[in-house]
């Protein structure tokens, strides 16, 4: 395990400080190491960043932009199954339309915020606000932990 080094302060008298045991440091985001569990705060701020990319990545799917396979390792099939098929009748009606609002549907999104709230333990549901060129959308999103890693199971836009 590693270890910081203290810095020792001088005694008053001028004499050798007196030894501080090293403390030791919790490897960094090591989610199921032997004895480090994480701690809920780290959970939850990990949940938060993962929603925040994945819905990212998913709207930049239904604008066009990024291909859906980049996404298969964090959405189970049925979810990536469902953006597929939605970013394909955009895809579609974007084709028929000369709509200038449905051309701009989904471009330049942003993730605003993002709430997450645990359901029960390895399952947690989250929020996120997203805002693109022709409107403001809600995405909720519902993650539950895998082999150590955490997936989407739901996947809704609003």
């Amino acid at each position: 395990m590693n270890a910081v080094t203290p810095i020792r302060p001088a005694r008053a008298d001028g004499g050798p400080a007196a030894a501080v045991p090293p403390v030791p440091l919790r490897p960094a985001n090591t989610p199921g190491a032997p004895g480090l569990p994480l701690r809920a705060a780290d959970e939850t701020s990990e949940i938060l960043a993962i929603t925040r990319s994945t819905v990212q990545a998913a709207m930049e799917v239904l604008a066009g932009i990024r291909p859906i396979h980049q996404l298969a390792r964090r959405l189970d099939p049925r979810c990536l199954a469902l953006l597929q098929h939605r970013a394909g009748l955009i895809r579609r009606e974007q084709a028929r339309s000369s709509s200038p609002a449905l051309a701009r549907l989904h471009r330049n999104s942003v993730v605003r915020s993002v709430r997450a709230c645990e359901v029960s333990p390895g399952i947690y549901e989250a929020s996120a606000v997203v805002i693109d060129d022709v409107r403001a959308r809600a995405v909720a999103v519902r993650l539950e932990r895998g082999k150590q890693v955490w997936r989407v199971t739901e996947f809704v836009v609003g």
